[in-house]
């Protein structure tokens, strides 16, 4: 199955390179024609994978040069809707994506990975928190994202589908404001993914969610139509489906598609 997802979301985005002169022999994304600079907006969870990836599709494709900008995924997209200059748009959830593709920025989309909520804790919290129930502790402090970002949406969820009541006493722009509150010790615990908890190592402690518990998301990539560098837009979104892009994914904690 995951062979044939990602053979069909590599199709997606190389098929138009067939026309621009790409080579069969080239490594993964590479092509003749790929050149040039792509900004590339992406959800803060991809922020240490992507990082990594972009160096290695530069290394591929020499005379590239990939500019990120990592933020939560609703605010890139409404940036993306109110003309912010992009090429490539990778989000944490498919409803943000949706809404760019509907608004006519992008013809389509394709799931490339995906993540499951975590929780975070500091090495010395003031209230002890060590599991999922433990949340809905009054004395506890607990972070999550704003409710209009996909981990705030999926932390609600994950409150909702568990029957806990939980009163965060932050709702943060995105993951990575969640985590800084955690390992600053201002809360006892934040709803994160595992790759955000697996990036911060010894910095905090992280709990996992029993799978029957816990809640998954799919982030989508798209080229966007306004790209003005659409060969190069259109090799980057194809190489994050590479083996070799999916291999860095795996290794920061996501699930494949």
């Amino acid at each position: 199955m995951r062979a044939r997802l990602l053979t069909a979301a590599l199709a997606l985005f190389v098929a138009p390179l067939a026309a621009c002169g790409s080579t069969s022999d080239a490594p993964s994304g590479s092509s003749s024609a790929v050149t040039g600079d792509i900004t590339v907006f992406a959800a803060a969870s991809l922020k240490e994978a992507f990082t990594t990836i972009g160096e290695q599709f530069e290394a591929a494709n020499p005379g590239t040069s990939v500019t990120f900008s990592f933020g939560p995924s609703s605010g890139l997209a409404t940036q993306i809707i109110e003309k912010a200059p992009a090429d490539v748009f990778a989000s944490a959830s498919q409803k943000t994506m949706d809404a760019v593709v509907d608004a006519g920025l992008a013809p389509s989309s394709s799931v490339f990975a995906v993540n499951t909520m975590a929780i975070a804790t500091p090495i010395d919290p003031s209230t002890p928190v060590t599991s999922l129930a433990d949340l809905a502790n009054p004395e506890a402090k607990v972070a999550v994202c704003a409710s209009d970002v996909p981990c705030g949406v999926a932390a609600d969820k994950l409150f909702e589908q568990n029957r806990l009541t939980v009163t965060p006493v932050t709702r943060e722009v995105d993951v990575k404001a969640v985590l800084s509150k955690v390992q600053l010790g201002e809360v006892d615990a934040g709803i994160v993914y595992v790759t955000d908890v697996k990036a911060a190592g010894n910095a905090v402690v992280g709990i996992d969610i029993p799978a029957d518990q816990n809640v998954t998301t799919g982030y989508p990539i798209a080229v966007l139509s306004d790209s003005g560098n659409l060969v190069t837009a259109q090799a980057f979104a194809a190489y994050v489906v590479s083996p070799e892009a999916q291999k860095v994914l795996a290794d920061a904690g996501f699930s494949a598609p």
